[in-house]
């Protein structure tokens, strides 16, 4: 059985079902049958029990006095209640199926489950066998869930969900149990937040009712742009428009972000999401530029800088006047460091007193160097060519360096330039085979967003919130 992949790759997982009512119609079908039942046994019981000039009396049933008028027929004897032609039902075989959820959790496995719940080990073994079932049991983690519906132990039916968009659902039929992979539908539907920094994008976004998926998408997207630690100022402001993911009239989770914008000391930046025919998304600026960069700003996740690039600096350990060519993030040990852009790992090694050294040869003769690492990738060896975001070493002080932190320099024909501010080649623009296609499809989204601004801005000018 082969099933087609999801379009959304979501770590979801549905809460367990409700237990299903019992059948009503049943009920009154075993109630109303047990009610004639009763009273033929109540008249058997009688006739047993009464003597015999009582039961020459009934009708139909004359003694020999009426022989003459009954002729050669025999006497019509009571029925037994032992020879009706159907059985007393027993009312517990007509009780709906029982449900029940088994969730997974460290350590179990699913006979352990079963043994618990005295649910059928055989069916589970059975079932186990089905090609679906066995890649799900072989890939079982903690909070996976199962949905059992059974008859005093005997597997009716099992379900589980795969992703956000797909089950597995198995089912008892006429020649054992078969599996079959099922659809689950999933609405998304637009929403349009607006944000304010005071003091973080984190805390402007948090009162703005974003999660932190949708935050740290925004910081992701413009991220070539400004820098999210050291570039915002109080007032800047934000739009974004994302996807939320709804199931079954429940909001499910947050999906990709449509289009964005950040205002930031001055300047606009703005990016319009487009997924290609291959299903690529990425984002561009309305103009079909890509926002990204050749390079990324910052090659670690830092908490500070702890010296910039500064060509008079005294150095920390020398104490003398040494050009600093590059700048220190700050940052605890075994952080991962990340290239800056693609390109190719020409040196890997100690330095002198940069200590455990990476250096990276890109394109348009422009190389990046990270110096005082922990240690190095596994992946990230001389000759190899790494990608941009790609881990290649993590944070240490190896070298003189006095404290834990990443020297990150960059290098332009061999001359060191200012890692924060040298201005970086951009990426490829939109294919020329989707330009028209973006284009006509930005204004509608840009439409949408200044109408919410308009909604934003007399929202605002009236003090309704």
């Amino acid at each position: 059985m082969h099933r087609r992949p999801s379009p959304l790759l979501h770590d979801y997982k549905p809460s367990g079902s409700k237990k299903p009512k019992k059948s009503k119609a049943l009920q009154w079908f075993a109630v109303g049958l047990g009610i004639p039942l009763a009273g033929l046994l109540l008249i058997s019981i009688l006739n047993n029990d009464a003597p015999p000039a009582a039961q020459s009396d009934a009708p139909g049933l004359k003694a020999s006095a009426d022989s003459e008028l009954a002729g050669d027929q025999p006497a019509i004897e009571p029925v037994a209640l032992e020879r009706l032609p159907f059985k007393m039902p027993v009312l517990d075989s007509l009780v709906d199926p029982e449900a029940l959820t088994l969730s997974i959790g460290r350590g179990d496995t699913l006979d352990k489950l079963f043994r618990q719940n005295n649910l059928n080990l055989g069916h589970l073994a059975a079932i186990a066998r089905l090609e679906e079932p066995k890649k799900l049991f072989r890939r079982l983690k903690p909070g996976d869930e199962f949905e059992i519906v059974h008859d005093h132990g005997s597997i009716v039916s099992m379900y589980s969900a795969l992703d956000l968009t797909t089950g597995l659902k198995i089912e008892q039929g006429e020649n054992g149990f078969e599996a079959s992979i099922i659809e689950r539908p999933v609405e998304v539907r637009k929403r349009i937040a607006y944000g304010v920094i005071d003091s973080s994008l984190f805390l402007a976004g948090a009162d703005a009712g974003l999660s932190d998926k949708v935050i740290m998408n925004i910081a992701g997207i413009f991220a070539w742009d400004i820098d999210f630690v050291l570039d915002i100022r109080q007032g800047d402001n934000f739009y974004v428009q994302y996807e939320e993911l709804w199931q079954d009239g429940e909001y499910v989770a947050d999906g990709e972000i449509i289009a964005a914008e950040f205002n930031n000391n001055g300047r606009t930046n703005r990016a319009i999401r487009f997924i290609d025919s291959d299903g690529i998304s990425d984002y561009f600026t309305p103009e079909g530029d890509s926002v990204r960069k050749a390079f990324i700003r910052a090659p670690v996740d830092f908490t500070r800088i702890s010296s910039n690039f500064n060509p008079n600096r005294r150095h920390p350990i020398l104490n003398t006047i040494r050009a600093h060519r590059g700048v220190d993030y700050a940052a605890p040990r075994g952080t991962p460091i990340k290239a800056a852009g693609d390109g190719k790992v020409i040196f890997r090694g100690v330095q002198n007193g940069y200590g455990n050294t990476v250096i990276l040869q890109h394109g348009g003769n422009i190389t990046t160097l990270y110096a005082h690492m922990s240690s190095f990738a596994a992946k990230a060896r001389i000759g190899t060519r790494v990608r941009q975001g790609q881990t290649i070493g993590f944070v240490g002080a190896t070298g003189l360096a006095t404290a834990n932190h990443l020297h990150y320099e960059y290098r332009l024909n061999g001359v060191h330039r200012n890692p924060r501010t040298v201005p970086l080649p951009q990426a490829e623009p939109i294919d020329r085979k989707y330009r028209d296609e973006f284009l006509a499809s930005v204004q509608p989204i840009l439409a949408e967003l200044e109408q919410f601004k308009r909604t934003q801005l007399a929202a605002a000018n009236t003090g309704n919130p």
